[in-house]
């Protein structure tokens, strides 16, 4: 495919625990994402995380391939592109960034510290396509989720409102483990709780049912109220979920739809997340349906 495009400039932003259906382990997933550079123009540059344990290894494949120019970002000390201090808020990021020496102040219009990373690769592209980089940095601003990928929707509730995070698009652990950071960074109303709607995480092979049972972790790190699950695989993290947090379990997403749209009550963030297998986004649409979205203020 990449063949096909012949891009000037790749970017691999994280190797993780996807696919892994597909893959015996990390380490391949790193290397099938490498193919990417044998498609470079000849002169093309290669835009890789320096936070990943596979840096190393995807630069020399990169370099194997033709290609002379590595650049790095993320948070590493040694990154080219270096995220230097960042400010976390509910709907948005305010970071200061190295870009090969140039430093950029700049707001991203994204939550999340994920997304703040991912756009140093963003400034790091627009840098080496010859773009103006204060322009580009600018731009970030308007920058606003895709559907599915983190859309914030106020809805009203009898009694007040509610904040809905829709991550249902697809997931992966890591992807998870960043959404529940979002929630985690939320901030509930009056009353209100942080409530996380998980469908099944798909193609993991043989580590599924490991992989779901470990976002306990960063169920606590978000300090998440309540869970509702669906799926047998999801049904790993269930059993760890202490009684007092339990919303409700179904073996599909539609047999959780009744349980999840009664327990909503003023105040509260819910996030659903989920891969597109487990049609997690249904359920989005049932409580738009049932609690519909708040005007926007002009």
């Amino acid at each position: 495919l990449v063949a096909m495009v012949r891009p000037h400039v790749a970017v691999i932003t994280t190797i993780a625990a996807s696919h892994l259906g597909n893959f015996a382990s990390l380490d391949e997933i790193a290397d099938a994402k490498a193919e990417i550079f044998t498609g470079l123009v000849p002169g093309g540059h290669a835009v890789v995380s320096r936070d990943t344990p596979y840096f190393e290894r995807l630069a020399s494949a990169a370099k194997a391939t033709g290609v002379a120019h590595v650049v790095s970002f993320g948070k590493h000390p040694e990154a080219d592109v270096r995220m230097e201090r960042v400010a976390l808020l509910p709907d948005c990021c305010c970071v200061t960034a190295s870009v090969m020496g140039e430093t950029i102040i700049y707001k991203l219009g994204l939550p999340g510290e994920h997304m703040a990373v991912n756009s140093l690769a963003v400034l790091a592209v627009a840098k080496l396509a010859g773009a103006d980089l204060a322009r580009a940095a600018l731009a970030l601003a308007a920058a606003a989720p895709a559907k599915g990928r983190g859309v914030r929707e106020r809805l009203s509730i009898a009694g007040g409102e509610l904040l809905l995070i829709d991550e249902s698009y697809n997931a992966n652990p890591a992807s998870v483990w960043a959404a529940l950071g979002l929630l985690g960074a939320a901030q509930p109303g009056h009353g209100g709780r942080r409530i996380a709607a998980l469908g099944d995480m798909l193609e993991l092979g043989e580590k599924g049912p490991e992989l779901h049972a470990g976002l306990l972790e960063p169920m606590d790190a978000a300090k998440v109220d309540v869970l509702y699950a669906a799926g047998p695989l999801m049904a790993n993290l269930w059993a760890r979920v202490p009684e007092k947090r339990r919303g409700a379990y179904a073996a599909t997403s539609e047999g959780l739809r009744d349980a999840l749209l009664a327990g909503l009550r003023p105040g509260d963030v819910v996030l659903i997340k989920g891969s597109l297998g487990s049609r997690m986004g249904p359920l989005v649409e049932a409580i738009r349906a049932a609690h519909p979205p708040l005007a926007k203020e002009s």
